[in-house]
């Protein structure tokens, strides 16, 4: 038998630091091979860690909630000899220095190795460091233990350096995404009786413990509350920071007669072009955004530097478009590869699909990165419109409000009408201000008007028929 440690490997997507979000073993389990050990959060999304091997574990290097970054030890592992040299683990990125020194110490080994020594099994192949697929929840494991085990647990104490902290009391069984609402809602997890499995206490619990006034610190009682920044909400701060401060932005928004968009999604609710899907706003929005952009490509283009200083502006070839999603870790904006390519009914279970994996924080970090252009539908907050900042990375951001009733000019009278505002947000290094309008205003042509988007498409629409706006077939695939 002999000490493994295994330290944090690379997840990809220049990802630098991980988040301890849950611990699926305790210091005394033995675990085998893929076996998963552990869910960390990076900036992106939630990942399970696998073991590297099969052993006992002798020491756990972090808390839940800890940050840890490539190359630092994770957990150390007491295996056989055999095992440990038959499943080395996943080498972190060369730039880090705990890496570095693990590339080192290896060399000096193998310097140091006979040379009759046989050859080194080959490594099994690991489970895949990707997002959590999803499930119906964990099996209920013993409580988390960050003290040292006994000296009998390994031959090699010397080798085994377990982070000495004192076992803490058992904490409520309850998934990240159900601790930050209870900080949210003022709910003491504590207090609150878990009606899941193993007695894990569920979003429901906490909304009920909220909704109970008995359940609530006295407002005498209330104290400053301090929450470290990580995760998710950490990287959405630095893009945001960067953003604004790198591309001058700019807006300009349009109020429009959406009446008829409205009586169409009414109509697709039980017609058999929606193919079942239900079909909102949003995706309608979606949809004409992505047929116009083949109209308009600045507004799906993005600013590129150059390393002589020069800079060129860069055209993809599909809309990835992306939907910011409000989550209970923070911001993400996930987008649908080639959306354009998608009619209205697909693109709408895509919509559906994309944000409720966003909400369970499941998305793939490959995901969060290459979009062409966003959405974000601030009216389901009942706000009528913003001026949202663009994602890094992007050209334009369109801000839904929320449609209202309101009275409005219709065939010369004054009648109730379904309005909406629409707030688009541009880098003016890429799209001009009349480009930027002119879009606006096609957008909310087609809204005004979905039949337009029948009628109008092909070569034709880029100039334009009998005045109408250049829009393309909304309701089916395929871009502008």
């Amino acid at each position: 038998m002999s000490a493994r440690e295994f330290r944090l490997p690379d997840l990809g997507e220049g990802l630098t630091e991980s988040d301890v979000v849950t611990w699926h073993v305790a210091v005394g389990d033995t675990v085998v091979l893929n076996q998963m050990i552990a869910e960390v959060e990076t900036a992106k999304a939630l990942v399970e860690i696998p073991s590297p091997c099969e052993g006992v574990v002798t020491g756990l290097h972090a808390e839940e909630g800890q940050t840890v970054h490539v190359g630092e030890p994770l957990v150390t592992f007491d295996v056989a000899d055999e095992a440990g040299r038959a499943a080395p683990e996943p080498e972190p990125s060369a730039a880090t220095g705990p890496a570095a020194d693990t590339e080192s110490a290896a060399a000096r080994e193998s310097a140091e190795a006979p040379a009759s020594a046989e050859p080194e099994p080959l490594a099994p192949t690991l489970v895949g460091y990707g997002a959590a697929p999803e499930r119906g929840g964990h099996p209920t494991r013993r409580p988390r233990r960050y003290a040292a085990p006994p000296a009998a647990a390994s031959p090699h104490p010397a080798e085994v350096t377990p982070l000495a902290v004192v076992a803490p009391a058992e904490r409520t069984r309850a998934t990240p995404v159900v601790r930050a609402l209870a900080r949210r809602l003022g709910v003491d997890l504590a207090g609150v009786p878990g009606s899941g499995p193993g007695g894990r206490v569920t979003r429901e619990d906490v909304e009920a413990a909220a909704a109970a006034p008995a359940r609530r610190a006295p407002a005498a009682d209330a104290a400053e509350t301090r929450t470290p920044v990580r995760g998710v909400r950490k990287h959405t701060a630095a893009a945001m920071v960067a953003s604004a401060f790198t591309a001058p932005q700019a807006s300009v928004l349009l109020t429009v007669d959406a009446t008829a968009s409205m009586e169409l999604l009414e109509r697709l609710r039980s017609h058999p072009l929606a193919r079942g899907e239900r079909v909102t706003v949003l995706a309608l929005v979606a949809r004409a955004v992505c047929a116009l952009l083949g109209s308009h490509p600045a507004l799906a283009s993005r600013w590129s530097d150059l390393p002589d200083g020069s800079a060129e502006i860069v055209h993809p070839a599909h809309v990835n478009l992306g939907i910011a999603v409000a989550t209970d870790r923070g911001l993400v904006v996930p987008n649908i590869p080639a959306a354009d390519t998608l009619g209205l009914p697909e693109l709408a279970a895509a919509l559906t699909r994309l944000t409720r994996t966003a909400r369970e924080g499941r998305t793939a970090p490959e995901r969060l990165t290459g979009g062409t252009f966003t959405i974000t539908n601030v009216g389901v907050f009942g706000v009528d419109a913003g001026t949202p900042i663009l994602n890094p990375g992007e050209a334009a951001i369109l801000g839904v409000g929320a449609v209202r009733r309101l009275p409005w000019e219709h065939e010369g009278q004054v009648a109730l009408r379904d309005v909406v505002t629409l707030s688009l947000t541009f880098d003016h290094r890429v799209v001009d201000g009349e480009q930027a309008a002119r879009f606006l205003a096609d957008l909310g042509a087609v809204l005004a008007d979905p039949a337009l988007a029948v009628v109008v498409g092909g070569p034709a629409a880029a100039e334009g028929v009998d005045g109408a706006s250049p829009t393309a077939a909304v309701l089916s695939g395929g871009a502008a």
